[in-house]
């Protein structure tokens, strides 16, 4: 199920100023989520990994390249920066 499909299926909850404060999400498409977040992937990739575009995935390989190229690189201890534990 691509994400323009489950876009399509919930429904915004919003307070009385107009703010968003809830999503209702239909049980089947729930339950058919649930499903895939707990599935064992040979991939170890997670869904989202999975339904990347191929294109979109060349599209940032190529650009970065292109970063290293021009020397727009960074420490690798930076990449666990926005990572919390």
């Amino acid at each position: 199920m691509m994400i323009a499909q489950i876009e399509s299926q919930i429904r915004y909850v919003t307070n009385v100023n107009g703010e968003t404060t809830d999503v209702l999400v239909p049980l089947e498409l729930w339950q058919q989520l649930i499903s895939l977040i707990n599935s064992d992937n040979v991939s170890s990739l997670t869904w989202i990994d999975e339904q990347e575009p191929k294109a979109q995935i060349l599209a940032d390989l190529q650009e970065s390249v292109r970063q290293a190229a021009v020397g727009q690189t960074f420490p690798v201890s930076e990449l666990w920066d926005d990572i919390k534990a």
